[in-house]
């Protein structure tokens, strides 16, 4: 991995010293930067977990990808700056009371004097790092006032909980502190790439927060949040989409 490509990737021009600050700043910058999609799905390209595949396409070719490659390649990243990563297989919230299955979504542990849950992989959720050991109610600090998290222990599983832009309070996800490797979520990578019930091969989506919001293509729609505002444009055909995927997010598909 060549850091300083990657850093320049995600337009990160801050400290590279081992703190939460740094911790912070990174994670705001991919997110800013790097979309969440599920385009290589609809477009026929294999998805590969290893450092190596995740690296060329979202350095090198200026991709996006869904959880496992971007908090898996995010992961690798901040190992190689000195931090404590370890990849946590996460469960999904299918309502209040149900979760998903486990490996239904990777996200990140990282070490400092305090342990924090990181995650650049879960769409439209927390844009900065939050305290893992606090049950407290935690401000997402840049872009969006009117959201709050929690992180509280839940018997054997932690649990993540968003309050919404109404003050109602709905889990997220759950996870273990347990470590895992890119093998360990191979059969949840190809569920979602393959299953006709898995969301991700249901419509295309292209998604990144902005420091206003948030922008969005869900299947024809181009989606605009500014500060509370949004805005729906329904896209005429392919060539249309073709070009807000490289207007919005730099992607040209087959490059």
């Amino acid at each position: 991995m060549n850091i300083q490509t990657y850093l320049e990737r995600i337009n990160y021009r801050g400290s590279l010293k081992l703190t939460p600050h740094t911790l912070r700043e990174l994670q705001l910058a991919h997110l800013y930067t790097v979309p969440f999609e599920n385009l290589s799905i609809h477009s026929g390209e294999a998805i590969v977990l290893a450092d190596e595949a995740l690296y060329a396409k979202i350095v090198t070719h200026r991709r996006g990808g869904f959880c496992y490659e971007l908090n898996g390649l995010f992961a690798a990243l901040l190992r190689a700056l000195g931090f404590k990563v370890t990849m946590l297989s996460a469960a999904v919230a299918r309502d209040e009371t149900s979760y998903g299955p486990a490996f239904d979504h990777m996200t990140l542990m990282v070490e400092l004097e305090e342990r924090w849950l990181v995650d650049v992989g879960f769409g439209d959720s927390f844009l900065e790092p939050l305290r893992l050991d606090s049950p407290q109610e935690q401000a997402p600090g840049k872009g969006d006032n009117r959201r709050a998290y929690r992180v509280q222990a839940d018997g054997a599983y932690w649990r993540l909980s968003q309050r919404d832009y109404d003050g109602i309070w709905s889990p997220q996800f759950r996870f273990t502190q347990k470590p895992y490797q890119y093998a360990d979520y191979a059969a949840m990578c190809y569920y979602h790439q393959t299953s006709p019930e898995s969301h991700f091969t249901q419509r295309r989506v292209c998604s990144r927060a902005t420091p206003e919001g948030r922008i969005t293509l869900s299947g024809m729609r181009l989606i605009t949040t500014q500060n509370g505002e949004r805005q729906e444009q329904e896209l005429a055909n392919e060539a249309a989409y073709t070009e807000a995927l490289w207007t919005h997010f730099g992607i040209v598909l087959g490059c």
